[in-house]
């Protein structure tokens, strides 16, 4: 078994805290010593308590599930013979009622496209290759919500 750490950091300062206009602005830090600046959507709290240019949950969910499938795909695509010199996903992630009635991301569409060295796969072994990078996404099987691939 494997434990995987981040630690959120936030800190009220000198704001007000009970009127309720506090900066939701914050830090995620990672072993590694990477620091990304969190805040919640703008959508859902608006700016100055929230900021635009931060990484919000959702958004992270929907790069860890599109990071996660990449990962596997690159691994699965070497393994059988390919090179890929490039993969990019404008994957997107929605958010509505699940089937319990809760606010939740219910799916995330992922729209990789991929450059290959040489020959790639055709369209049969390309489908099968996010078939089986789908199949074992961890960050796919870990959430409610369906993941689609769009090809």
């Amino acid at each position: 078994m494997a434990e995987y750490v981040a630690t959120i950091e936030w800190s009220r300062g000198d704001q007000l805290f009970l009127d309720q206009k506090y900066s939701r602005v914050h830090d995620w830090r990672f072993d590694g010593g990477a620091v990304v600046k969190g805040s919640p959507a703008p959508t859902s709290v608006p700016a100055p308590m929230s900021d635009p240019a931060a990484v919000d949950p959702e958004e992270a969910l929907v790069a860890a599930v599109s990071s996660c499938h990449m990962l596997f795909f690159l691994a699965f695509a070497a393994k059988a013979g390919f090179v890929v010199d490039r993969y990019r996903d404008d994957a997107v992630g929605t958010m509505g009622k699940d089937d319990r009635g809760r606010t939740a991301i219910t799916e995330v569409v992922l729209r990789p496209a991929i450059a290959f060295s040489g020959a790639g796969p055709d369209a049969a072994a390309l489908a099968d290759l996010h078939h089986r990078a789908h199949e074992a996404c961890y960050i796919a099987n870990s959430i409610r919500g369906e993941v689609r691939v769009a090809l």
